[in-house]
């Protein structure tokens, strides 16, 4: 992706998330000078990766394929194998009507998705078979708001302004707006988006920046060559 575009990303994004009420922590607005003279105090927003996430997942047509995600908190790993410790993050992200987030499950990670507000959220859902591989034959199993839901194998599920879905470990899950672009919430238990993304198909997590214009704040994928 080009650094212009991702730049109009976060404007256009910052934009539509206040426009729900919503507001990013003030780091989300430091540029990447302030990000570099505030290191040492900011510790935890670099080795968190806190922040701005923009993805096109490595196939060049952000508005097919992509996501706009903004990690507002994350604890440790290390603290999930001892019970103890700030175990939850959360993350705002922006699904763009059509805009598909491809089928991926996690290892560790359970999560809520919710419809902040927008068009529907639609996912397809698969559970994992023996291995770890899409199952395709049984039924997928979830919770809306604490209620039990059952779809087949590779079923819609659609959400309205408002509602939620627990997705747990091994679930497989595709999604992607209907209408209009949607806000989503993500709460979950600690996120790692280094090891804890199994992708169906060969996809890139991040994103290659060409650089044709300076940023206007750092991406989390920036932050051990910008600031390390």
């Amino acid at each position: 992706m080009k650094r212009s575009r991702v730049n109009r990303i976060m404007e256009e994004a910052d934009a539509f998330i206040r426009s729900f009420g919503y507001r990013l922590p003030p780091f989300a607005y430091w540029s990447p000078d302030e990000m570099r003279q505030r290191r040492a105090e900011s510790g935890g927003i670099v080795a968190n990766s806190l922040g701005w996430d923009i993805t096109d997942y490595g196939r060049g047509d952000f508005a097919k394929l992509g996501l706009f995600l903004f990690t507002v908190r994350n604890g440790n790993a290390a603290d999930l194998a001892t019970g103890r410790g700030m175990l939850y993050a959360e993350k705002i992200m922006i699904s763009r009507r059509d805009q598909l987030s491809p089928m991926h499950r996690h290892v560790i990670k359970a999560e809520d998705i919710i419809n902040r507000g927008g068009g529907t959220l639609a996912l397809k859902l698969f559970m994992s078979a023996a291995g770890g591989t899409i199952d395709k034959k049984s039924k997928v199993e979830v919770r809306t708001d604490g209620v039990a839901r059952a779809l087949e194998a590779g079923g819609i599920l659609r959400l309205q302004a408002g509602e939620s879905v627990t997705l747990l470990p091994g679930v497989w899950h595709a999604f992607w707006a209907e209408e209009k672009d949607v806000l989503i919430g993500e709460v979950s238990t600690v996120n790692d988006d280094l090891t804890d993304n199994v992708f169906a198909e060969p996809v890139s997590r991040f994103s290659a920046i060409e650089e044709d214009e300076a940023p206007t704040h750092l991406l989390v994928s920036d932050y051990a060559n910008w600031l390390d």
